[in-house]
């Protein structure tokens, strides 16, 4: 079967990644576009292809937190190396802004719009300003006026009222989940993580972020996920208070995190990267997305991954490996 039904495959011809780095850590004075720059430079230079083959850039971004964010995907292409002719798009479907990209980029090649695209997403959480509401037109006299924290609202859904992290509470309520059992899947989580860097699995999707040395006044090459904590320990997350309610299962140590980083993929379609003799990464099979009740946010890649399943003619027992975003 092609790609998601259609008439012909789309394949990765790369795929780069930064290291994530925690909140406030090593990449907070890059803004997302920056970000993004450094992994498409890879992404493309690792395709082999010449920058004037590529037709167009899509970047996914959820929360625009710079001066230059609204221009993220056409900088992040021009930047790149791409030329001036080759537009470019940003998406946001929140989380899987990334995944969107490239999925609007396969939509493009086989709509025969395309024949190669440069996708990937790129977020800064830390760069995330605080703003000042109703400034612009005058400050009257009254009680004073506040700073409103962009980050901390926009992982809160005035729909539902809740925020990203109480949804998982939600969550752990209907699935009766125990707070044993939360803090043992983020334990394994970062085990898992560190058992992958010490193996070398990431050696070749990690790119190297250069990063200004206070000492030496020369870039250092900062390459690692600083958001990993392989020192953690199943006694420390169970002596961490619940954040959000009392006798709740979210804590500090296994919430979700807040992080920056970058990653960008070249795709094309199979027939280009037989003519230009590139052997792919591999192909792109399939894909779903679905809407959920938001209060429950956080089960939504389950019915999609169903959906991604059942076009692709798989089962959830097909898999060698699950990533779950």
């Amino acid at each position: 079967m092609k790609t998601q039904g259609k008439h012909r495959d789309i394949v990765f011809l790369s795929g780069v990644r930064t290291g994530l780095g925690k909140f406030g850590g090593a990449l907070k004075d890059f803004s997302a576009t920056q970000l993004g720059v450094i992994a498409a430079k890879h992404a493309v230079e690792r395709a082999k292809v010449e920058p004037q083959q590529v037709d167009h850039t899509v970047f996914g971004n959820a929360q625009q937190t710079s001066a230059d964010a609204i221009y993220l995907a056409r900088h992040v292409g021009l930047n790149a190396g791409l030329p001036i002719e080759t537009p470019a798009v940003t998406v946001n479907r929140l989380c899987g802004s990334g995944f969107e990209a490239i999925i609007q980029g396969a939509q493009q090649i086989l709509l025969d719009e395309s024949r190669v695209v440069l996708a990937g997403g790129a977020e800064s959480m830390s760069q995330a300003p605080h703003v000042v509401r109703g400034a612009r037109w005058g400050v009257r006299l009254g009680p004073a006026i506040g700073f409103e924290d962009t980050l901390w609202e926009a992982l809160t859904d005035p729909y539902c009222g809740f925020s990203m992290a109480e949804t998982a509470e939600n969550l752990a309520e209907k699935y009766q989940l125990t707070r044993r059992e939360v803090d043992e899947y983020a334990y394994t989580s970062q085990q898992r993580a560190k058992q992958a860097w010490d193996a070398c699995v990431f050696d070749q999707e990690v790119i190297p972020v250069p990063i200004p040395d206070r000492k030496s006044k020369q870039n250092v090459d900062w390459r690692t996920d600083e958001h990993m904590r392989p020192e953690t320990t199943l006694d420390g997350l169970a002596k961490l208070p619940p954040y959000f309610k009392k006798d709740g299962l979210v804590t500090a140590g296994n919430a979700s995190g807040i992080c920056d980083g970058a990653a960008a993929t070249v795709i094309s379609s199979e027939e280009f990267a037989a003519q230009h003799h590139v052997t792919p990464l591999g192909r792109l099979v399939a894909w779903g997305t679905a809407g959920v009740e938001p209060k429950y946010m956080g089960i939504g890649p389950a019915p999609a991954a169903r959906r991604a399943l059942q076009r692709a003619g798989l089962k959830l027992a097909d898999m060698d490996l699950v990533e779950v975003n």
